[in-house]
């Protein structure tokens, strides 16, 4: 379907504008991401952490900031598929470096009052028939849920190609703001909690029957590359469920995506439970982030807060003589709004187009008549 927007203007005279940075061309995702590095770099200098580790923090992550305040002033003078690429992807490699910046943080942590409390719960959920039924079959659902584990950290890669690969990307922003606002949530409160894993304080108890393979790949994974200043929230159940719920919004027609994400979500829950890795209270309390930052994403959107997703492309109308009211289209490569149940998506073909570009903003002078403008529905 097509709508059809008449603008009071006909022989159209088109004139690049200069491109400039607004709020507006900053994505969600990327605020979210800056925004943690603000806050990582203030608490940088708040908590007694050693010198070395604060003038580290610091002018990396100003460092940061600047390079994508760069990015976005050469996408928004120069729009072109590659920098849309790498402002895609880029958010990902960025949470990773918020993950280990988090690890720098590590206070000395000498008691261990929270896990004491928090392994009561364990105990009567492990001990209290969950263990048996996961081992019931053998080394099987064990295996399968230290696999689950393991893939964790590609979750979100794995949703923003599928979204390349069903030719959605212009919802990779619905997906990264849901997933990046889920796992930053937690890093943000590590700080505040420390606490050391349950396979650490309370070594030998209540562990699985089964030393599989994937077991000591993940064991090896988090001697390597784990951090150790807190457990709490457990940002692996959070972006489990945070990667599923984003592909429920970003991609509604294509069910098994988010089903199959629900499904490995459930199992690494389990598994950071069953595995030692995290205690009952952090996975509870990551699946509780997800369901937050779900419900505040929806409420974003349906206040219109959020416009989402990919790079916008804009182009001014501007009309003097009588009534100089001016038109403002933007243009998202789809935007793609999700409200409840109800999927709306707007977006295709550019509506204006000058000197064969559709990358910079176009400036209208009038005329007499109507011009005529497409937007694909």
């Amino acid at each position: 379907m097509q709508s059809v927007l008449v603008l009071p203007d006909a022989g159209i005279r088109l004139r690049p504008i200069p491109a400039r940075i607004s709020i507006g061309a900053v994505r969600w995702p990327e605020r979210v991401i800056v925004g943690f590095l603000i806050y990582a770099t203030a608490i940088a200098l708040v908590l007694p952490v050693s010198p070395s580790i604060r003038n580290l923090m610091v002018p990396l992550n100003l460092a940061l900031i600047l390079t994508y305040g760069l990015l976005l002033h050469f996408d928004s003078a120069r729009r072109m598929l590659a920098t849309g690429v790498i402002r895609d992807w880029l958010p990902l490699g960025l949470i990773l470096i918020a993950y280990r910046e988090m690890g720098w943080l590590a206070l000395p942590h000498h008691g261990h009052a929270l896990e004491a409390h928090w392994v009561i719960w364990d105990r009567l959920v492990l001990r209290g028939g969950a263990t048996a039924a996961i081992e019931a079959f053998g080394p099987v659902l064990p295996s399968a849920l230290e696999i689950a584990y393991a893939l964790v950290y590609a979750l979100a890669p794995f949703s923003v190609a599928v979204l390349y690969l069903y030719g959605r990307r212009e919802r990779v922003d619905t997906f990264l703001l849901i997933f990046a606002l889920g796992v930053l949530l937690c890093y943000a409160q590590f700080p505040f909690w420390p606490s050391e894993p349950p396979r650490v304080v309370f070594f030998g108890q209540d562990f699985p029957a089964f030393d599989t393979v994937f077991r000591r790949f993940n064991l090896w994974m988090l001697g390597n590359y784990g951090i150790h200043t807190s457990v709490f929230p457990s940002a692996h159940v959070a972006g489990a469920f945070s990667a599923a719920f984003g592909m429920r919004q970003a991609l509604p027609e294509h069910k098994w995506v988010s089903r199959f994400l629900y499904a490995m979500a459930l199992l690494i829950a389990a598994a950071t439970v069953y595995g030692r890795y995290h205690y009952l209270a952090d996975a509870a309390a990551g699946f509780l982030v997800a369901v937050f930052v779900l419900v505040l994403q929806r409420y974003l959107v349906s206040s219109r807060a959020v416009t989402q997703p990919g790079a916008s492309r804009s182009a001014r109308v501007g009309m003097s003589a009588a009534g100089r009211a001016g038109f403002h289209y933007t243009r998202n490569a789809d935007l793609y709004l999700s409200i409840g149940s109800q999927a709306i998506a707007f977006g295709a073909e550019p509506a204006l187009l000058g000197s064969g570009t559709k990358n910079r903003g176009l400036e209208a002078a009038p005329s007499d008549g109507t011009q005529t403008m497409f937007v694909n529905q």
